[in-house]
């Protein structure tokens, strides 16, 4: 009896608990990490295959991007391009790209390529695991369905940078920055 009467009141504790709290999903707050900025590709949908042409296969462009939904407060843009598949003990790198300007909205097919390492206006290539600046794309080892995270980061702030940055040293400088981010994920696989 002792153990029902136990179990009643832990049961009435977790409802009024719920209802005190109320159903309200929680409000997202401008500093929040977890806002989430849409980014999306006309080249494929989300967990989806990348064609071939931006692959190591095919042509090797970079595949077109476009974003929204920005936090408020965003003042630049970050994007990185990694593979947690590869055989290695970090991801690789495909594609680092920073001090991206607000008024962009997104890349065009291509736009790693059409773009130098330093150019005066607009994004910073930086450099990929490849060992070259701007987009290197999916070559992954035969056999194995590989993803390709592609991550854009709300900075609050214009980061002082330098050309050629890593994605270590970019994340190391935005790590206090990020005000949300955007993910959209494309798979590849080598017959």
């Amino acid at each position: 009896m002792r153990s029902l009467l136990v179990c009643v009141v832990a049961v009435a504790a977790l409802v009024a608990a719920r209802c005190t709290a109320g159903d309200k999903p929680a409000q997202t707050q401008p500093g929040d990490k977890t806002m989430t900025v849409k980014l999306e590709s006309k080249a494929f949908a989300d967990n989806q295959p990348i064609p071939r042409q931006y692959t190591g296969e095919g042509s090797d462009v970079s595949p077109p991007l476009t974003w929204s939904n920005l936090p408020e407060g965003t003042v630049e843009l970050a994007l990185i391009v990694d593979d947690p598949d590869a055989p290695r003990a970090e991801p690789f790198v495909h594609w680092v790209m920073y001090k991206i300007p607000l008024g962009m909205t997104g890349a065009e097919e291509g736009f790693a390529s059409s773009r130098t390492a330093t150019s005066p206006v607009g994004p910073i290539m930086g450099k990929n695991d490849f060992g070259k600046l701007g987009y290197g794309g999916p070559m992954p080892p035969p056999g194995k369905v590989h993803h390709y995270i592609f991550t854009l980061y709300a900075l609050d702030t214009k980061l002082k940078s330098e050309p050629d940055w890593t994605k270590k040293q970019l994340l190391e400088a935005a790590k206090k920055h990020i005000l949300g981010t955007g993910k959209l994920v494309g798979t590849y696989e080598r017959k």
